[in-house]
């Protein structure tokens, strides 16, 4: 059966601040959610929130890049806000860069991950959600997921996962793409991947089979808005078992923290840390980042779950990394490595400034 997963999310407004969600908007999109479903328009959907971001996961035999799926979660998000301003929410709307729907949300605010996949007679799906971070966050755990043996022993000794795997990177900055296959490119994609800022992995593809393996979000809306209007928030779909890593594989680069760039004001690095749904509520200087992570069982487009993935006391000690990670950044205030680099502030302030002081600036003797 071929099957469409699109999951497209939106910051719409903050509850307090930039911290959660107001179940009032879980509860619209819910409305405009099941609306569709029963309408025949979707075969089943999901709504959840990691942050601020509200999350729409949908199935459906649409195709990827559908009008009708796109304007579905355009117009949800239209009303979320309509909820979200009349209770005074924090930064109502804030993704919605457009004032009018057209044809696709790409391009207009909002975050998008679609796999269209002909559903396998088992098919696991693990889908990452992550707030108050950027698009590139993917990068790493995405490498270790298709490329590292260390973190995935079935590239080495499961047959079907031996060829390797195919990564689409994506210039966000450029407007460009490349693809590199693993294992033979890895030095060279890792020239890109380390440079998360610019270079994010898109999708990826099973080199036995062609068979499309993961795909995430790759908007930066301060690119698409020309100012800073909040980070990218991204989501990532990964396919597991069989062809693809099992699902503790896919898992396994969330056992540690890393660092991401994002947390305040989107203008400072900070450790992901991985929670359950309940938790994805950042309150710590608006933060530390946060992923959560739902896994399905899809069943004729049915999304059978979800199952919490992240709720589960193996990944304690990545929660205490970081918060050890998070002191230590925050003793550093201002200053770098806690603060983004002078290139990554344009979209902040940091025009402003330059701006302001240009003709106090005086030539070295």
């Amino acid at each position: 059966m071929k099957v469409t997963l699109s999951v497209i999310k939106a910051d719409i407004g903050g509850y307090v601040g930039h911290s959660s969600s107001h179940p009032d908007i879980l509860a619209t999109a819910k409305e405009s959610m099941e609306k569709a479903k029963t309408q025949g328009l979707l075969i089943d959907y999901h709504v959840t929130a990691c942050g601020d971001d509200l999350q729409l996961i949908m199935t459906h035999q649409h195709g990827e890049l559908n009008e009708r799926i796109h304007k579905l979660a355009w117009d949800t998000f239209i009303k979320g806000t309509d909820v979200a301003k009349k209770l005074k929410l924090y930064g109502a709307g804030q993704d919605l860069l457009a004032d009018a729907f057209s044809g696709n949300v790409k391009g207009m605010g909002p975050g998008v991950a679609e796999m269209a996949i002909e559903e396998r007679t088992s098919e696991p799906i693990i889908i990452f959600m992550a707030d108050k971070t950027a698009a590139g966050a993917w990068n790493l755990p995405l490498y270790k997921m298709f490329a590292d043996p260390f973190n995935t022993i079935g590239l080495v000794i499961a047959p079907n996962m031996h060829a390797g795997f195919a990564f689409e990177v994506h210039d966000v900055k450029e407007s460009k793409k490349i693809t590199f296959n693993a294992p033979e490119e890895i030095y060279d994609m890792l020239v890109f991947l380390g440079a998360p800022g610019r270079f994010a992995v898109k999708s990826v593809y099973s080199r036995e089979a062609n068979e499309i393996a993961a795909v995430s979000s790759t908007e930066r809306l301060s690119y698409m808005a020309g100012r800073y209007v909040g980070k990218d928030d991204p989501v990532c779909i990964v396919r597991s078992q069989g062809l693809f890593p099992a699902v503790g594989e896919v898992l396994e680069p969330f056992a540690h923290s890393y660092i991401v760039e994002g947390w305040m004001r989107g203008s400072h690095h900070g450790p992901l840390m991985p929670v359950a749904v309940r938790e994805a509520n950042p309150s710590r200087f608006d933060g530390p980042p946060r992923v959560i992570c739902l896994g399905f069982q899809l069943a004729n487009g049915k999304l059978i779950g979800p199952r919490d993935m992240f709720d589960d006391p193996a990944f304690d000690e990545a929660r205490r990394q970081a918060n050890q990670i998070a002191d230590i950044l925050r003793q550093h205030g201002p200053f770098e490595p806690h603060r983004l680099p002078l290139e990554e502030m344009e979209y902040t302030t940091m025009p402003q400034v330059m701006k302001r002081i240009s003709g106090r600036m005086t030539e070295l003797k």
